[in-house]
């Protein structure tokens, strides 16, 4: 057995368990060089993963492929852009940083080996390590009543759904005899006999993998969530909570899944278009920034699933690149609501009149993370829906998409309303805003990657279409 395929997670996870004892041995606690080590640790194993090879462990369990590999890219790289714009946050609101960054740490690794796994008792498992590690951190400002109520509504959604799940997969496994995800989709496509049962194991799924996506109507926790957790803990959550569900849904469906295609694909149609209508039009109404940034995310996850109905390689490879692209600009809005938040206490839309006057390079830089949401051109996001939507078109599912173009149109009000209201309104106070250098530092990686997709996509491209030759459409 070739155990250097294990060689990104044990790092990260031995890493997080040294920090997390520093930080209970410490007679002081320096918040700023927590961070940095944290960094340091996510950082060393980002870099280690690209020399990982292909290859798989204890009977298929863990497997270490393209595609597995390109999302423990993007949980990394979340948890870098998300540690560097919450050193500040952190220093100021925070006790306990070394058990804040560790948490992050052992999110991660629990999202890494989802990405590995092979068979159905890896993949819950892994899954629930994520998910309980985010529920912790969803409370972790103790005193603050509005985070401690995040965590719980987390918490008992979050343990409903695993249930859910978890009744899906031993149906999957009553039908077949086997937990290998390779061995369920030869056997189910072996055996039409099973094709009625597995639809009530995929009606599982859905709900679910619908809570961990926050996809409607599966999204009631997400506003709450979002806006009572630590804003950095809502700028990890809206990317990697929903990139883990989709890891672990696409594993799932386009290989074990992929014989009995017609009858998921409804379902998930149905779902696509709830997620796109709710999350856009609820949205609109919304006050405060992050709720208004938990709304578009259910309506980001709904652009994923119009490509993902059509079940095909450019699927894979369209949800690639979107999840880089809202990487980068959902934790680069995060960011500046962040430092917006430091700077002035509030996170009300309304407040953020004059921010062009206050501070022009943050509005700049907001601007340009609220085109990408909205998929402009020359953003990481209107590459993304381009190959999303061409998932859909070739397959012929024109419905979907002119139902994805319309809601699109509804998300610019919301997004532009934001920029509106930055550049345009009189700002309540002359007094400027200050940058921390790591904030800084956060902003200017998310702004570059996001016109660097939209401007140069062919290397984002390929690396999608890379990830999706593993499966077999």
């Amino acid at each position: 057995m070739d155990y250097s395929l294990l060689i990104p997670e044990v790092v990260l996870f031995v890493w997080a368990l040294v920090l997390l004892l520093y930080n209970a041995s410490a007679k002081t606690e320096n918040p700023r060089a927590i961070g940095l080590f944290a960094l340091i640790g996510l950082v060393a194993a980002f870099v280690i993963l690209w020399f990982v090879p292909d290859g798989s462990l204890f009977g298929k369990t863990f497997i270490s492929d393209t595609y597995a590999r390109g999302f423990k890219m993007i949980f990394l790289l979340a948890a870098i852009v998300t540690v560097i714009g919450s050193v500040d946050f952190a220093s100021k609101h925070m006790k306990h940083t070394g058990e804040f960054y560790s948490l992050i740490m052992l999110c991660v690794t629990g999202m890494m080996f989802l990405a590995s796994a092979g068979e159905l008792i890896s993949l819950y498992v892994a899954l629930e390590l994520s998910t309980i590690s985010l529920y912790i951190l969803a409370a972790f400002l103790k005193k603050d009543l509005k985070s401690t109520e995040a965590g719980l509504k987390y918490l008992i959604l979050g343990a409903a759904s695993s249930g859910i799940l978890l009744y899906g997969l031993s149906l999957l496994y009553g039908l077949t005899g086997s937990t290998v995800l390779d061995e369920i989709g030869y056997r189910l496509f072996l055996n039409e006999g099973t094709t009625i049962a597995a639809v009530f194991a995929i009606v599982m799924f859905v709900a679910g993998f619908g809570f961990k996506l926050a996809a409607a109507p599966f999204h009631m926790w997400a506003p709450d969530v979002y806006e009572g957790a630590p804003t950095p803990v809502t700028a990890f959550l809206s990317v990697a909570s929903k990139a883990a569900g989709l890891v672990a849904f696409v594993r799932l469906f386009f290989n074990s899944l992929l014989a009995i295609k017609p009858e998921w694909v409804v379902i998930v149609e149905i779902v696509a278009i709830l997620a796109m209508v709710v999350g856009n039009v609820v949205a609109l109404l919304q006050k405060n920034i992050k709720r208004m940034l938990a709304y578009s995310s259910i309506a980001q996850v709904g652009y994923v699933l119009v490509a993902l109905s059509a079940g095909i390689d450019l699927s894979v490879t369209s949800m690639m690149i979107f999840l880089l692209a809202y990487l980068f600009a959902n934790i680069g809005a995060f960011i500046v609501v962040i430092a917006f938040s430091n700077a002035t206490g509030s996170d009300n839309i309304e407040d953020y009149s004059g921010l062009w006057k206050r501070k022009p390079s943050l509005a700049i830089v907001m601007t340009i993370y609220m085109l990408s949401l909205v998929g402009i051109p020359l953003t990481g996001g209107f590459i993304a829906k381009y190959f999303l939507f061409g998932a859909a078109v070739k397959e012929g599912l024109y419905t979907l998409v002119v139902i994805a173009i319309l809601t699109s149109v509804i998300s610019l009000f919301y997004y532009m309303n934001v920029v509106r209201i930055m550049m345009f309104r009189p700002a309540p106070s002359a007094d400027k805003i200050a940058l921390p250098w790591m904030i800084k530092l956060g902003l200017a990686i998310s702004v570059i990657m996001v016109l660097l997709i939209g401007i140069w996509p062919g290397p984002f491209y390929a690396w999608g279409q890379l990830a999706s030759t593993i499966f077999h459409f």
